[in-house]
């Protein structure tokens, strides 16, 4: 595959790729039948207008623009690797804004973005287990982040009846057109107390861990699909 990256490396082609993963998604959206368990829990702080942490695993990534509603203002923290922009540029056709960074590089510059926007009133969404993993297992950054903005953690999964695991470290899941879709919203997760130190935040980074896992099992479940186990503790 090393003969990819030079062509990756061309702005028209990455463009010209990033338009082809929109159309795609809008195929695998527009031909499928979708419910939505659990959308009182974001449709709660939608229509008080509070911002809140959207998150989601790595290999769920695809269908989630359309979790989304459109009216309200989010960013997705991306990854400044080539990939996270290659992400960037293709959720940008749903009207999703991004952040560039993570935990290993642009990280405070990141997070003191996604709190101007929390402040701000936008929300954000993160993959917990990104960039590179381990698979289905939180970081901590999203406590912290929760922590500083005093705003609540929703995390939501999407899973559809036909689809491709994929063999990337995330089992990313390429959703197949003409399948039985879901999206699973689980319940808030308040934020660590401010002063509640480091034992408050890992307690919340569980939290989010096990919440999201739930939600990812139960779509799964919901299609009839095997669900995709974490990566595995040392």
């Amino acid at each position: 595959m090393k003969f990819l990256k030079p062509v990756l490396r061309n702005e028209a082609v990455r463009g010209v790729l990033c338009a082809m993963a929109a159309l795609y998604i809008r195929l695998v959206h527009g031909t499928s039948s979708w419910r939505v368990e659990g959308a009182e829990h974001a449709a709660a702080l939608w229509d008080r207008d509070e911002p809140f942490i959207v998150a989601f695993w790595h290999g769920r990534l695809l269908l989630l623009p359309y979790s989304w509603r459109r009216e309200k203002p989010i960013e997705l923290l991306v990854s400044h690797h080539r990939d996270g922009q290659l992400i960037a540029r293709t959720v940008g056709y749903f009207g999703l804004g991004t952040i560039a960074g993570s935990t290993s590089r642009g990280g405070s510059a990141a997070l003191r973005t996604m709190l101007r926007s929390l402040k701000g009133g936008g929300s954000v969404g993160i993959t917990p287990d990104g960039p590179r993993g381990p698979r289905m297992r939180a970081g901590g950054g999203i406590a912290d982040l929760a922590r500083l903005s005093g705003a609540p953690i929703l995390p939501v999964a999407y899973a559809t009846s036909r689809r491709r695991v994929l063999g990337s470290w995330d089992r990313f899941i390429l959703a197949l057109p003409f399948s039985r879709g879901v999206f699973v919203w689980g319940a808030p997760i308040e934020p660590p107390a401010r002063d509640g130190g480091e034992a408050a935040g890992e307690a919340t980074r569980r939290a989010v861990e096990q919440a999201l896992n739930a939600v990812t099992a139960e779509a799964d479940r919901l299609v009839g699909q095997t669900a995709i186990e974490p990566e595995p503790l040392p």
